[in-house]
């Protein structure tokens, strides 16, 4: 596998485009081989991998020393994409999601076409409809589901900003983005509901 790491100052600036622009061909050929990306999200940075891929998403799972037995959050860019990864969505699910008045990670039931260590043991899956715009162009190139899990070992607290990520994990992945590294502001973990098939909403993390 290629390492993209320590070739950042091989892409410059291009006058124009996104201030993420130049982390995006590196970011996706590492996910599209199977790799890992270090990279900033609607919440805090995560580590994150294709969600299809099950040795990608057990690469993580080594990387953070964390229990198999967990289950990890999915991003995706659109509600309709949520079709391709449940089996049986609400009617109403679109207008139920608008209504969230900030990130909110969502525990489904049923999950489908993931890799089966993303997925819970009792077949339910966390997946966030994110509206950072880094994080929906990233995803809408890869045109796959991202894994995003907190950028910490297990045990460890969550790192509020890049700076205080352990650089064990920062070696640890094939990819840094390099957007959004100097961010002070401290943004909290999304909060976390399920939502059962009926409708019915249980909230997990407020």
């Amino acid at each position: 596998m290629i390492r993209f790491k320590h070739l950042t100052s091989y892409f410059k600036n291009i006058q124009g485009k996104m201030p993420y622009e130049n982390d995006i061909t590196p970011a996706l050929r590492v996910l599209r081989e199977g790799g890992l990306i270090l990279y900033p999200t609607d919440t805090v940075w995560g580590i994150g991998c294709d969600a299809t891929n099950e040795t990608a998403v057990q690469d993580i799972f080594t990387l953070k020393q964390r229990d198999e037995a967990k289950s990890m959050v999915i991003l995706l860019a659109d509600v309709r994409d949520l079709m391709q990864y449940i089996a049986h969505p609400h009617p109403d699910l679109a207008n139920i999601l608008e209504g969230f008045d900030r990130p909110t990670t969502v525990i489904y039931e049923g999950a489908l076409g993931l890799a089966p260590n993303v997925v819970h043991k009792d077949g339910s899956v966390a997946i966030r409809i994110v509206q950072d715009e880094f994080c929906r162009h990233l995803i809408k190139r890869l045109r796959k589901p991202l894994v995003s899990t907190s950028a910490n070992l297990s045990g460890q607290p969550t790192p509020a900003t890049f700076a205080a990520i352990d650089p064990l994990i920062k070696d640890g992945v094939n990819y840094v983005v390099q957007y959004r590294q100097d961010d002070t502001e401290v943004k909290p973990p999304s909060r976390i509901i399920r939502l059962h098939n009926n409708g019915s909403i249980d909230v997990i993390r407020e």
